[in-house]
């Protein structure tokens, strides 16, 4: 039977790469996407590859649009196997001071900004979660997969050898953070059922969240990914990778 996934933010980036690498694996991806034309168009590439991929309109921050997509999905596959929560920003939309290395210090941040990446990040994340989790329950092997960071992480953080010690920031690390929190959470809500929760870390990645200056390419970023959404009943619950293995929390 093949297994249906979805990937929020698909339409771009290391959410489109995600989709393709599901795909071409065999399964029936629905890319998640705010935009209905981009999102249009990235599921119609994907399906000139020949890959079975649909565009599902899913804006993580409007609860009517998840409601409207897990209605979607139930209607049309009536179960979901594999959930891929990539949407995500680092600054607000419009934040002029983002070039400011001062405007990204905890003291230089409002927090509005702050709110504005956490209504993406985090509360999206969970609204999505759980709108889509009576789904993912039906399905015999369901996987819940989190995109979240290095940076979120308080090992790596506070290690002076590591390049992120020179980040000192809230926003988007904090968000991060608390996305392997939520995925540790829900991972002990469904400890004792078919389903498994990871965090997973792209790397640094070429792609618009970060004006396209990573040294990863978006395939390579997905990659973590496309695994973890395939372990199987032997695999991981409740931890934290990046390609190269497990990551400290």
């Amino acid at each position: 039977m093949t297994s249906i996934a979805l990937i929020t933010g698909g339409n771009k980036g290391i959410g489109y790469e995600i989709a393709r690498g599901l795909g071409t694996a065999g399964h029936t991806v629905l890319v998640g996407a705010r935009d209905t034309a981009r999102g249009t168009a990235a599921a119609s590439a994907l399906s000139a590859e020949g890959l079975d991929a649909h565009f599902v309109q899913l804006d993580v921050t409007d609860a009517a649009s998840v409601s409207a997509a897990a209605k979607h999905i139930e209607h049309e596959y009536a179960r979901l196997d594999i959930l891929v929560n990539n949407a995500g920003i680092a600054r607000a939309d419009g934040d002029e001071r983002a070039a400011d290395p001062a405007a990204w210090a905890p003291s230089g941040q409002s927090a509005d900004s702050i709110r504005a990446v956490f209504e993406v990040n985090v509360f999206g994340l969970v609204t999505v979660t759980n709108a889509m989790l009576p789904l993912i329950r039906r399905s015999a092997a369901g996987r819940i997969v989190n995109v979240a960071s290095e940076v979120g992480s308080f090992g790596l953080t506070l290690d002076q050898s590591s390049p992120y010690w020179s980040l000192v920031s809230l926003g988007y690390p904090v968000s991060k953070t608390a996305v392997n929190m939520i995925t540790v959470q829900y991972a002990k809500e469904l400890w004792d059922t078919p389903i498994k929760v990871n965090s997973v870390c792209p790397g640094y990645t070429a792609t618009d969240l970060n004006g396209k200056s990573g040294f990863k390419t978006p395939e390579e970023g997905a990659r973590v990914a496309v695994r973890l959404a395939q372990i199987g009943a032997d695999g991981p619950t409740a931890q934290f990778f990046n390609e190269a293995g497990q990551l400290p929390w």
